[in-house]
């Protein structure tokens, strides 16, 4: 075994690379949410306390948003003498990803930003890198017989269809999300004056108190009925949402799918040249050293230490190429999902163990397909043409796929005009690779193009008990908050919290930690 990598890249060498899994429907009624940005302020270091000299050495396992956003963070906080290794055996970006179709790039993994995403749009401002609004087109419910529900372009007659069809149904859902979002936008205000959380449950439960906690331990259909919506509009329009954004239905828990159907708002944009662009950009600022390699284990070192020596030190072993390196570190950050087939890493001689990881993720299939859908499908009798841009399907359709729509390219404007005659590149989600009769099936003629399959998300089956942060004394986990709900903006969230979290927990802030009512105390303070 050797010590140190046979080949480090400085993070500047991959500029050029790279929850929400695609363009999720184009908003399905755009006067769903509208909520003003919260003033953020900044606070100096907490309290008067001495700080510790900072870590020698930081490792992060995973060059996706999570662990190139906690690589920004941790820099800020710790400073340029702190040297940051950041471990990835495949692209950076993970499942922020772009694929080639016939010459052009097309978002494959994570597709649009939130308006109130705030530090998605921090990154991307101080990145500089260009954006594209994402807007235009007209989405159809299918329910495997029929359109159930037709969106208009025009926002007064989708209002009055929303109304006929569902009566004030959609009204009370813009109210119900925006209050979930107002609530859970007071992290933002949290983390500005660096206070952390050492468990999911803890965060989400100083945001939205019982509610939030509730929330994630009933599915989205209980939680919604509680809340007075219907059957009907839950299976014609909440249902076909959460098949798009989490592969999933209503029966996830009822915190993913307010994140999933805030993703419902107008407003929402990407970065042109991909999103992708966001990770290598902090990969690149934070000075990084990027370890192209795969990580086998984690070892707790710390009996093997010097007599007089203070510090916890771990080793971490990986694998570049045919060979197998090994060095070791202060603090270690796990930004990948711990299952076997993303992540198949082994924790050693830690007492006590690191529990095992029973976490399922839900397979998706992204297919990518140029040519005529079989418009006749979905709509037998169009007078005018077919004048869809995207399918969504509901539980009952029994189609193969989650959803059908049609797609620009990295580069280009992002305005959708619906296909007239279902010419075009089509994005389609599906939880199995599609055949070509199955693709045949769906198009009257096409020239296969692509696909990719995601282990994208959790597999949300409520009550959800969300893994520990805290793995060890120095080892923590990001992708836990992904059980609460899986977005790049939630990856950022927990970046930032586990980057304050290391910084207060190595300096002693445990007041900074974990403090209760935090939402009065800050109102009254400020």
């Amino acid at each position: 075994m050797r010590r140190g990598p046979a080949t480090v890249w400085r993070s500047g060498a991959s500029a050029a690379l790279g929850g929400d899994m695609g363009r999720t429907a184009r908003p399905l009624f755009s006067s769903l949410l509208g909520l003003g940005l919260l003033l953020l302020c900044s606070w100096g270091c907490p309290g008067n306390a001495q700080r510790r000299p900072p870590p020698r050495k930081i490792a992060i396992i995973g060059a996706g948003i999570g662990g190139t956003s906690a690589a920004s963070y941790l820099r800020q906080k710790f400073g340029r003498s702190v040297k940051i290794d950041v471990f990835e055996r495949g692209e950076v970006g993970g499942r922020l990803a772009t694929t080639v179709v016939q010459g052009q790039e097309y978002e494959a993994g994570g597709a649009v930003i939130h308006p109130l995403n705030l530090h998605m749009k921090r990154f991307v401002k101080d990145l500089g890198l260009p954006t594209l609004e994402l807007s235009g087109g007209v989405t159809g419910v299918y329910n495997g017989e029929k359109m159930v529900f037709e969106e208009s372009s025009w926002f007064i007659v989708n209002i009055l269809k929303l109304i006929w069809h569902y009566g004030l149904q959609s009204l009370r859902m813009h109210m119900w999300v925006e209050d979930v979002l107002d609530k859970f936008m007071r992290i933002y205000r949290y983390q500005s004056h660096e206070y952390a959380f050492s468990s999911v449950e803890k965060l989400l439960h100083s945001l939205g108190g019982d509610d939030f906690l509730q929330m994630l331990n009933q599915t989205l259909n209980e939680t919604l009925q509680k809340a007075g919506f219907n059957q009907k509009f839950i299976s014609e329009i909440v249902a076909p949402i959460m098949r798009v954004n989490y592969g999933q239905s209503t029966s996830i828990n009822g915190f993913v799918g307010a994140v999933s159907m805030a993703s419902t708002d107008s407003g929402l944009w990407s970065v042109e040249g991909g999103n992708k662009l966001v990770c290598s950009g902090l990969l690149e600022n934070s000075e990084s050293n990027l370890i192209r390699g795969s990580v086998m284990f984690i070892e707790d070192k710390t009996k093997k230490r010097n007599p007089g020596d203070p510090r916890r030190t771990y080793e971490v072993v990986y694998q570049v190429g045919s060979e197998t390196y090994s060095d070791t570190y202060e603090v270690i950050l796990v930004a990948t999902p711990l299952i076997p087939e993303i992540a198949n890493i082994t924790f050693l001689n830690f007492d006590p163990p690191i529990e095992e990881f029973q976490q399922q993720y839900q397979p998706i299939v992204t297919t990518f397909v140029k040519g005529r859908l079989n418009t006749y499908l979905f709509c037998a009798k169009c007078r005018d043409g077919f004048g869809y841009s995207t399918i969504l399907t509901t539980d009952k359709s029994k189609l193969l796929v989650n959803s059908i729509g049609l797609v620009t390219s990295v580069y280009e404007p992002s305005y959708i005009q619906p296909s007239k005659d279902g010419s075009g590149i089509w994005k389609m989600f599906a939880q199995e690779t599609l055949t070509k009769h199955q693709i045949a099936r769906l198009f009257n003629s096409y020239i296969y193009a692509s696909k990719q399959p995601w282990l994208a998300y959790p597999r949300y089956q409520p009550p959800q008990k969300c893994p520990s942060i805290i793995l060890h004394d120095h080892v923590y986990y990001l992708n836990s908050i992904e059980c609460a709900a899986s977005a790049m903006e939630m990856s950022a969230i927990s970046a930032h919290n586990i980057a304050l979290l290391v910084y207060n927990r190595w300096n002693g802030y445990e007041d900074m930690i974990d403090q209760e009512l935090l939402y009065e105390r800050l109102k009254v303070e400020l």
